[in-house]
């Protein structure tokens, strides 16, 4: 009998645990392919498979037409954790967070930014907006793309190295790590939103992408 209620138990544990498992690997990207993401291509260039792929479980973003990918959901109050490199000598893109409304070819939400050597650079998209940004002296009209500039000198590695990033996201407030450094720190009155992933410049490469949920 009780070897009986053992077997039991053990097999719910096991179902329990491999059920996790299966949704914690699709909750943001699975190392196996992008069925968890949608795409924008500028003005529908091309079919999205060209500028978004996965191989050996390496994310690459070809760069060139200007875009993004983003997840299906929507996340509130989480932690990013990416590595991303240059391919093919450094170039632009950035990590979108609290992304409101996708649009072509920018969404409303804020990047992060990934251009080479202004990375931790919040970049408000599409008329969103943080509470540290004002407008620069002498300035009277908002830009199209206002910029929160990171807190330290770029702390990046060189083209073809792997960088880490990370990302927190709370109560919309959003801070930036860049290898480990904290490079910015704002807050956003929207609290959610889908997260994203540009392509511009050339083409930049992303792994162990882990999403946490606090």
């Amino acid at each position: 009998m009780k070897q009986a209620i053992f077997s039991s138990l053990f097999v719910f544990l096991l179902l329990t645990i491999t059920g996790c498992t299966q949704k914690n690997e699709g909750a943001i990207f699975n190392g196996k392919d992008l069925s968890n993401w949608e795409f924008v291509v500028e003005d529908n260039a091309v079919p999205a498979e060209q500028v978004y792929q996965v191989e050996k479980g390496v994310i690459r973003v070809m760069g060139e037409p200007l875009g993004y990918m983003y997840t299906r959901e929507k996340y509130r109050n989480f932690v990013l954790e990416l590595e991303y490199r240059w391919a093919d000598g450094e170039s632009n893109s950035g990590v979108f967070v609290l992304i409101e409304e996708p649009m072509n070819p920018f969404p409303k939400g804020i990047e992060c930014q990934l251009a080479a050597g202004k990375a931790g650079d919040f970049v408000l998209l599409g008329g969103a907006d943080m509470n540290e940004y004002v407008l620069p002296e002498g300035v009277t009209e908002r830009p199209r793309f206002p910029v929160i500039d990171k807190q330290h000198p770029s702390n990046e590695k060189p083209a073809g190295e792997w960088n880490k990033m990370r990302i927190s996201v709370n109560e919309g407030i959003v801070e930036v790590h860049v290898n480990g450094l904290l490079q910015n720190r704002g807050t956003s009155e929207v609290k959610e939103g889908h997260i994203g992933l540009q392509s511009e410049g050339k083409e930049i490469q992303f792994k162990n992408v882990i999403l946490n949920k606090l």
